[in-house]
């Protein structure tokens, strides 16, 4: 049978130093690179080959913002656009196959091309989408050029009669934002009552931080 002895002076002072110098536990998000404590409200970077968003402080934030280095890494920046006279119609959108009226594209330039996605209850889906039929959409609007590639996309949204095509050029991250509420209120066929009204909402902040694309001239200068 074993005996339990007290513990000594000695040992108890090595327990209270353990104790002492054990690391306060996190609480709160941290920067995914040097994991400072960071806000709810941050900026992220995205890697440009796996798409993956990373939560950064400021600081790390900043590394990543010069669009012409050869980085692994790109700063999501914080700009949102309207196309008043975009011009899109229901034959169009039928020849990107894009099955959903609700779509976001960006530019790889990993992959050199524009990629789909469209949201479900599954998440994102990436959608094939035809080359050709999405050049002819950019050249009828010469603005949507002005998408910086990985980091912002255009927003596609259709009305219920599926006849107008609205489209805003927004952060990735805010896509990527709306394809997780969407996954977690999806119910039934078409989304439910919660999932559409998380669109509407999401869309009506978007129209509000939204300002009108400038000129295509102005767009190659700045």
């Amino acid at each position: 049978m074993t005996t339990l002895r007290p513990a000594t002076g000695s040992a108890l002072a090595g327990l209270r130093r353990i104790i002492s110098e054990r690391p306060a536990p996190v609480v709160g998000e941290r920067c995914e690179m040097c994991a400072e404590p960071i806000a709810d409200d941050h900026p992220h970077v995205v890697n440009l080959e796996s798409r993956a968003l990373m939560c950064t402080c400021r600081g790390c934030y900043l590394l990543f913002t010069a669009e012409d280095a050869q980085l692994r890494y790109r700063a999501v920046p914080d700009r949102y656009l309207s196309f008043p006279d975009f011009a899109l119609d229901a034959r169009q959108y039928d020849e990107l196959e894009i099955p959903v009226g609700l779509a976001f594209l960006f530019n790889s330039s990993v992959l050199n091309r524009t990629v789909a996605f469209y949201p479900g209850p599954a998440g994102a889906t990436e959608s094939e989408l035809p080359l050709e039929a999405w050049t002819r959409v950019v050249e009828a609007n010469p603005q949507l050029s002005v998408l910086r590639a990985d980091v912002e996309a255009l927003l596609l949204r259709g009305t219920d009669r599926g006849s107008e095509f609205s489209c805003h050029l927004v952060p990735i991250d805010a896509c990527y934002a709306l394809v997780g509420q969407l996954r977690r209120l999806w119910r039934g066929f078409d989304g439910g009552t919660e999932a559409h009204q998380a669109m509407d909402d999401f869309f009506a902040e978007i129209a509000a931080r939204s300002r009108p694309a400038p000129p295509i001239a102005e767009a190659e200068v700045g």
